[in-house]
């Protein structure tokens, strides 16, 4: 699975509880009871990763940049909601009560000033990573009893990464529609993505990234629809000067990231058909040489270009391998792209209509 590279965290995490709204900040090491519901039983394990950008305003100030944030904050929200119990619902705290938390006591505590000194020197890419877990020193299959948000911050230098290897793995299912899981970020689906690539290397020993089909393992392999990859969504770049965005729904996460380099890519003039995409049309236009790029787009790589994707058959083997066309205009572009998605967080680019660039003075 792709790894961050060159991280750094911050000396210290906060704590927040829910039920009680108290907040603390610990020490960065700081630890969970081993007797918990979180660490037993996966139950109230919920997570965002949200990107920002550190820098000195015009008047010299620390100010951290988020682009779109609120939409991680919406989505951390589903996630909580889907760890609590109906009448715990109003424990779920609004968008505005996390972004008090983390940005106005959180990142404004004494002891992440030097952190935050030395990211702006470097012009680092940030890392704010919340999660939840339930402090109750508990092994009972139930729902927590002391509920709360924990958030700990990085910086580092790349995630994933170009050039990578991907590989299709039909034979393993992320998430389960049924259970409306795959749309959420919850810790439960990411054993999946590590076993996931783990099959993948199985296939290629160079594989960074594997590739996965819906939840319908019994029907017939070219009547799948590609999903995401193991970490992130994915983007097809074709000849025709088309780009495919899988749409949302209950097995896709909601990206932050993709919908903003979707609307990058069609300000620059290039057609995003949002639709499904089978497995089959997905070999019938490699195989014809229409595939220019399959891209991985999430919240710490942004945007990064498959260099070699191994398509496989039903029984595993490898069917055909698609190498990107570096070649074609769309390569360069979605590489643009990416760049204009950075610049907006460095105050370089103007966010587009429907993005807002959330800045605030530390």
């Amino acid at each position: 699975m792709a790894k961050f590279e060159g991280i750094h965290w911050a000396d210290n995490q906060m704590r927040y509880g829910l039920p009680d709204k108290e907040y603390e900040l610990l020490e960065g090491d700081a630890r969970v009871y081993a007797v918990s519901r979180s660490i037993h039983y996966a139950l109230f394990l919920a997570f965002e990763g949200i990107r920002f950008f550190c820098r000195k305003n015009a008047e010299g100030r620390l100010e951290v940049a988020f682009l779109n944030w609120h939409k991680n904050l919406e989505r951390l929200q589903r996630g909580i909601a889907f760890n609590l119990a109906e009448e715990q619902r109003h424990l779920v705290p609004s968008v505005e009560e996390m972004e008090q938390l983390f940005v106005h006591r959180y990142f404004a505590e004494p002891g992440l000033r030097g952190f935050f000194e030395e990211m702006a020197s470097l012009g680092a890419q940030g890392y704010l990573r919340p999660f939840t877990v339930d402090e109750e020193q508990s092994i009972g299959v139930t729902f927590p009893n002391k509920p709360s948000i924990r958030a700990a911050v990085s910086r580092y230098d790349r995630y994933l990464g170009e050039p990578f290897c991907g590989v299709v793995v039909p034979n393993l299912v992320r998430a389960v529609g049924v259970n409306k899981t795959g749309c959420l970020k919850l810790g439960v689906n990411y054993l999946m993505s590590v076993k996931a690539v783990e099959a993948a290397r199985r296939v290629c020993p160079d594989a960074a990234a594997a590739l996965f089909l819906d939840d319908n393992p019994l029907g017939k392999i070219e009547d799948r629809r590609v999903t995401e990859w193991d970490s992130s969504c994915c983007l097809f770049a074709f000849r025709d000067g088309t780009v495919v965005k899988i749409p949302e729904n209950d097995l896709i996460l909601p990206s932050v990231t993709i919908q903003g380099i979707a609307a990058i890519l069609r300000d620059m003039g290039v057609a995003v058909e949002e639709r499904h995409l089978t497995y089959g049309e997905l070999m019938t236009r490699a195989k014809a040489g229409e595939l220019v790029a399959v891209s991985s787009v999430g919240t710490a790589g942004i945007l990064n270009r498959c260099q070699k994707l191994h398509l496989v058959d039903g029984e595993g083997r490898i069917a055909l391998t698609h190498a990107a066309d570096d070649t074609h205009p769309l390569f360069a572009k979605l590489a643009e792209a990416k760049e204009y998605y950075w610049n907006i967080y460095k105050g370089k680019a103007k966010p587009l209509p429907g993005m807002t660039l959330y800045k605030y003075a530390l």
